[in-house]
């Protein structure tokens, strides 16, 4: 991860000193943009009142004049909507406008099992032949030229209102209103699916209807659409709406998430009350969220909501459950130095595949397709993919040969195929893959002064927001500070917590999920990268941080140390001159999976710099490689000899070696392959019974036939001692060991004795 540090001209002092501004509200407002008093007025004072006229949106007038025709002649209207936060959000707008305007308005959520995603032409079919004369889209429709077709040419108009990305092929309905259509005049184009069914709903009833801006403000949020421009007043005006609610059913949202009324911010909303409205529609129905924010009885909405919350308590196990056997699969694999993952099992929950995708990529930094079988038998997945990595660019050509659906963006996809096509699409994924451009880059704000840290910052850098898409909460730099009172905390001890000092001011910093954090590692943090936040503990408030991340640097010494081990240390702080190599083979992993710029990198046996500092990251196969790597002209050398080739950690004892040729000569009829699901049963992993059958091979007591693997009918007796690969391997791993475990003194005196 590279930080890149935002710059801009600062604010004209005249505007500071109107609108009362803070040095760090002022340079925060400078850095995103905001930085004329019109830009300025509209941030503090703009409402829906400043919202541009509906009828700008394209198809807009003849959208209003179908509805309004339908409500005059009594037609059946049919919201069809999604089963996502936005979709849900959005359904209610358009169904609770229609109802206040005396519409026969009925309302119709895709169940995520059935149905999938989007328009679904048995659906419509059976909307159409249900006696409705008019189908409304929200949060979707850009996709159904089929499904819209089809009730056009049966008499039923549609009415398509969307913001999703046009396709090659766009549906012909009786109107279509996007906020991104081409060439319309509409001045703003990021609404999500409920923004632009508030819209209509403006126009329906030629009114602000701010009494809808909690629920738009909500699906914003929850589909991470922009938070600036109109986008701004939504979620703005939507928090205010939102503090003071009357809705039954969000008031017992808010009572179960455990928040407080008048104190709901942003990202309370987009951690707490959008997940529990996606956890209805992953997990059951979405229908009963919109029944829940269209309630207008406190007790049926109460019992609705702990059912939510049920639902929402049941996404977490799973999603936890999915996780691990997603992370054991890997193990049992021996996918660790693959460069992609493509994750199967028949039993995992369809609805939080994406949710594990997403944490399989935040652990492994691979791309990953995770999958599972429906009901039907069809194999779904979800995919998340890494900086550099264009998921849907990689999986397009895929559609024709492998996939039997498909769509998505660079970062995230949902797929469908033949369970016989697993192994293809694994292999195909992994050896198309190819990262362009170099390391990550995220942008920080500015350095943070400790000693001007007071109770009102918080509520200083809040008038910079509310926070999101477009408007990222801002992150600061802490440079050299001191720490202090570090530790580890949580039941896995993967989170820490320490105090950062300078120039007399401290703040408490806590790092999630940073378990590679250690005393060890502390003198060579140069820079701490945080967000501000309130912590409320014991009734006091202070200010804390959350670490964003780290940035490295040799520690200035005394006495310089030419040479230091790090071999204990699984974390490649990225701050030398050179990453040393011994066997390409570990490049793509040093790269994509420990996250090293591609300039840094290089072979042992290609290096010619010198006076750099160094790192040895990889184990030389022998030890002539080390001698002639510590011959080069260093500043300082790291020793890290984190990655290898060894085709197993360890040999395996000879009971396995047994078991194996038992289960081969029982189970004829399986291919190298099937070994991946027998491993586990054999109380291996892939890697190791790979290695078993290699020996094998070479004594003959196997072979193969027709691709099948079957155990040699008279093998010639002798040891495995007699493979010149097994031993080969035990005397590279006994080398590899003693280079990794041998006792930090006795390896420096030799490294330093090699080097003078």
């Amino acid at each position: 991860m590279k930080w890149k540090q935002r710059t801009a001209e600062e604010l004209n002092s005249d505007l500071i000193e109107k609108y009362q501004l803070s040095p760090i509200t002022a340079k925060l407002f400078s850095l995103r943009g905001i930085n004329t008093d019109e830009k300025l007025d509209f941030w503090f004072n703009a409402s829906e009142e400043n919202l541009a006229d509906p009828s700008l949106m394209h198809d807009m007038d003849k959208a209003v004049e179908r509805i309004n025709k339908a409500i005059d002649k009594g037609e059946k209207i049919t919201i069809y909507g999604d089963y996502d936060a936005d979709g849900i959000t959005a359904t209610t707008i358009m169904t609770e406008t229609l109802s206040i305007l005396g519409a026969d308005v009925h309302y119709f959520i895709p169940d995520r099992f059935k149905d999938g995603y989007g328009p679904n032409l048995d659906r419509y079919k059976e909307i159409v032949e249900n006696g409705t004369k008019l189908i409304i889209t929200v949060d979707n429709g850009v996709t159904g030229v089929e499904e819209i077709k089809y009730a056009q040419d049966h008499g039923v108009d549609v009415i398509l209102t969307d913001h999703h990305t046009f396709q090659e092929n766009v549906p012909k309905p009786y109107a279509l209103v996007h906020c991104n259509y081409p060439g319309q005049k509409y001045p703003f184009d990021d609404y999500c699916g409920a923004g632009v069914a508030y819209t209509i709903c403006r126009s329906l009833m030629q009114d602000t209807m701010p009494e809808l801006l909690d629920l738009a403000m909500i699906g914003t949020i929850g589909d991470m659409v922009k938070v600036t421009g109109e986008g701004h007043i939504i979620v703005k005006r939507g928090l205010e709406m939102l503090n003071q609610t009357e809705r039954p059913g969000l008031r017992a949202l808010i009572k179960n998430a455990g928040l407080n009324l008048g104190d709901i911010n942003e990202g309370d909303v987009g951690f707490n009350i959008a997940p529990r409205l996606n956890a209805v529609g992953r997990l059951d129905n979405a229908n009963m969220a919109v029944e829940l924010l269209l309630s207008d009885d406190d007790i049926e909405a109460q019992k609705i909501a702990d059912r939510i919350e049920e639902l929402n308590d049941e996404r977490k196990e799973l999603t936890s459950e999915v996780y691990e056997k997603c992370m054991r699969q890997i193990k049992e694999n021996s996918w660790q130095k693959a460069n992609t993952l493509v994750i199967y099992d028949p039993e995992f929950h369809e609805g939080v595949l994406g949710l594990v995708a997403n944490k399989v990529v935040e652990k492994t930094h691979k791309p990953t397709i995770v999958l599972t079988k429906n009901a039907a038998g069809e194999i779904k997945g979800s995919g998340r993919s890494i900086s550099g990595f264009n998921l849907f660019d990689a999986l397009s050509p895929l559609k024709d040969q492998l996939l039997t659906k498909f769509g998505g963006h660079d970062f995230a996809c949902g797929l469908s195929l033949e369970e016989n096509k697993i192994n293809e699409l694994r292999n195909t994924f992994e050896k198309d893959f190819h990262v362009e451009g170099s390391l990550e880059s995220k942008d920080y704000d500015m350095e943070l002064q400790l000693n001007k840290l007071n109770p009102q910052t918080m509520a200083e850098i809040n008038q910079v927001g509310p926070f999101g898409t477009g408007d990222p909460l801002p992150i600061f730099s802490i440079s050299n500070g001191n720490i202090t009172h570090f530790f580890k905390m949580g039941k896995e001890k993967n989170h820490v917590k320490f105090t950062v000092n300078k120039d007399g001011g401290s703040l408490p910093v806590v790092g999630f999920n940073k378990e590679f954090l250690n005393n060890n590692l502390l003198p060579f943090i140069t820079k701490i990268f945080v967000q501000l936040s309130v912590n409320n503990f014991r009734n006091k408030t202070t200010l804390q941080g959350i670490m964003e991340g780290l940035d490295f640097a040799a520690p200035k010494l005394a006495v310089p140390t030419p040479v230091i081990d790090l071999r204990a240390e699984n974390y490649v702080m990225g701050f030398a001159d050179r990453y040393l190599l011994f066997d390409p083979k570990n490049m793509a992993y040093a790269k994509n999976s420990l996250g090293i710029d591609e300039d840094k990198l290089s072979l042992v046996s290609d290096y010619q710099e010198s006076g750099e500092t160094a790192v040895l990251l990889d184990v030389p196969h022998n030890q002539i490689e080390l001698d002639q790597a510590l011959e080069n002209n260093y500043q300082q050398l790291y020793l890290r000899f984190l990655i290898d080739q060894l085709p197993v950690e360890s040999l395996p004892n000879k009971n396995y070696f047994s078991n194996v040729l038992k289960y081969i000569y029982k189970h004829p009829t399986l291919t190298p392959d099937d070994y991946r699901t027998v491993a586990p049963y054999l109380g291996l992993d892939y890697d190791s019974v790979l290695f078993i059958l290699r020996v094998f091979f070479e004594l003959g007591f196997i072979k193969l036939d027709n691709g099948k693997l079957v155990g040699e009918k008279n093998p010639k007796k002798q040891p495995l001692s007699a493979s010149k690969y097994l031993m080969a391997t035990k005397s590279q791993i006994d080398f590899v060991s003693q280079l990794r475990h041998m006792s930090s003194q006795k390896l420096l005196t030799y490294v330093n004795n090699l080097m003078k």
